[in-house]
């Protein structure tokens, strides 16, 4: 069944990767449309997302917000498809870095790099930062279901030198390249939910607790690694511009979690520029009502 769903469905995503981007988009209206007023995909976990974070605010500013986060939702979703073929030369001229020198500098000096980025913007099109590095690439993501699918996406991402692990491959995957003195530069999408029964760390988040993950500041301590914050601002419908910021050369020098809570803050700063961009359908609350006595 996962392949004929392959077979049925990659010819259509190959068609729609390669269309202009003036009808990508036309593409993504019409996705908009299905998603938000017909299917009405996770419009209750928005929502009420949205309440949590922005109580001060009007249900018509909440509402405008939802309508703003749907469609950027729908650009992420085909600018996706579109990384099926999408050249090198257009997807740098779309997604650029300010200050790319910050990370010549560390490569310079041999040291391997925790790159903590939230679920704002853009967090796909991220790996084009491997083309203008020497770094051995890894990103930490959830696998898909489909293994056709996500042997899909491992390909995409490995065309400029970027690997894809799951979080149980991480810690064998990046002690095995320190042991081979491989210089590795390791993306975590770090703002979700973990669960509440193995958190190790709670912290206020848009004014709520929240159980956060810690394991890349705890990685990055062990293996002796920098960690960098990339902040992803939306510049217009398919364009980004991304800068290194909080570069911590020595993690252990610092006290722990406070790396996680420096980058978690950044996160609520871009929210508040611009809340449309932030993934409101994740349930990231979902433990407010469970929090330790230690935490509160």
């Amino acid at each position: 069944m996962q392949l004929l769903a392959y077979i049925i469905l990659y010819p259509l995503l190959w068609l729609i990767s390669i269309l202009p981007f003036r009808l990508l988009y036309a593409v993504s209206d019409a996705v908009y449309v299905l998603i938000y007023y017909i299917i009405g995909y996770r419009k209750k976990v928005v929502a009420s997302n949205l309440r949590l974070a922005f109580p001060e605010k009007t249900d018509k500013e909440l509402a405008l917000i939802r309508k703003k986060f749907y469609h950027h939702l729908c650009d992420m979703i085909l600018e996706a498809v579109k990384s099926i073929t999408i050249s090198e030369a257009e997807i740098k001229k779309r997604f650029r870095f300010t200050n790319l020198e910050e990370i010549h500098k560390l490569e310079k000096e041999n040291k391997s790099v925790i790159l903590l980025m939230g679920h704002y913007a853009s967090w796909e099109w991220v790996f084009i930062l491997q083309a203008h590095v020497n770094y051995k690439g890894y990103a930490v993501y959830k696998q898909l279901s489909n293994t056709y699918f996500d042997a899909l996406v491992k390909r995409i991402r490995a065309k400029y030198n970027s690997h894809l692990i799951t979080t149980k491959e991480t810690v064998p995957t990046l002690l095995r390249a320190k042991v081979n003195k491989e210089l590795t530069l390791n993306g975590f999408v770090f703002d979700q939910s973990p669960r509440a029964d193995k958190a190790l760390h709670w912290q206020n988040f848009m004014g709520v607790k929240a159980p956060v993950h810690v394991g890349a500041e705890v990685l990055a301590k062990r293996l002796d690694m920098a960690t960098v914050f990339l902040k992803v601002k939306k510049i217009k419908r398919g364009y980004y511009e991304a800068t290194f910021m909080d570069i911590v050369k020595n993690p252990k020098a610092l006290e722990n979690y406070s790396i996680t809570d420096a980058a978690l803050k950044r996160v609520e700063e871009q929210i508040y520029e611009a809340p449309e961009y932030y993934l409101w359908t994740h349930k990231r609350w979902k433990h407010k009502d469970k929090v330790p006595k230690e935490f509160l």
